[in-house]
């Protein structure tokens, strides 16, 4: 969605996993190699398989804990591990570091920020730079997910922006869709350098 280019916007609303780190589907990658599984095991699981999606979906919303996800989420992965598997899936991941500066350079030069991330339970929130955000939204803690309207509208609310007032970062296509579709400008995020650029633009300020 393109932004008046008149306005300037006053909210920058960021997702953790893929944006404020490295690629979550190369970290997924890695721990198939670590397992001894097909490297895109875990990528084709969701594409092909509903109730790894249904699992997910619950894990994000809260209807399940890690301790009844993982070993059904295991089962199908055809592992016979499952204690600390989402520990073991995310272990690949590290900060970026160039997007983490930018959100608190946002935040410094007067922009409200927020984060919303579908959980993989709570526990990756340990290492996220929550510091840089005033306020957080995760999915497992409000029992509903990206990409349906009302968790978009919660940050917004959270924040006391308009969804006309954010742009929103997302590496997943659904979950930018879903915030262009209650207003938001929304970024694709593929490549920091270009995503911080847009984000200056968008948010007239400095960033790097």
């Amino acid at each position: 969605m393109a932004a008046n280019p008149t306005r300037t916007l006053s909210a920058l609303v960021v997702d953790f996993g893929g944006v404020l780190t490295t690629d979550i589907w190369v970290a997924f990658g890695e721990f198939c190699e670590a397992e001894g599984l097909e490297p895109e095991a875990v990528k084709d699981l969701f594409r092909s398989n509903p109730e790894a999606m249904k699992l997910l979906r619950g894990l994000e919303t809260g209807e399940l804990d890690e301790a009844a996800f993982e070993p059904r989420f295991a089962g199908l992965l055809e592992l016979s591990e499952s204690d600390g598997l989402i520990e073991r899936l995310f272990g690949g991941l590290r900060p970026d570091e160039l997007m983490i500066g930018a959100v608190r350079a946002a935040r410094a030069g007067g922009v409200k920020t927020g984060l919303i991330s579908n959980s993989w339970g709570l526990g990756i929130y340990e290492r996220a730079p929550v510091d840089l955000f005033d306020e957080t939204v995760i999915s497992g803690d409000v029992g509903m997910h990206k990409p349906k309207p009302e968790i978009y509208l919660l940050a917004c609310e959270r924040l006391g922006v308009t969804p006309e007032d954010c742009v929103f970062v997302d590496d997943l296509r659904e979950n930018v869709t879903g915030a262009e579709a209650v207003g938001m400008t929304a970024i694709l995020h593929r490549d920091s350098a270009a995503t911080v650029a847009r984000l200056e633009e968008l948010l007239g300020v400095s960033l790097t």
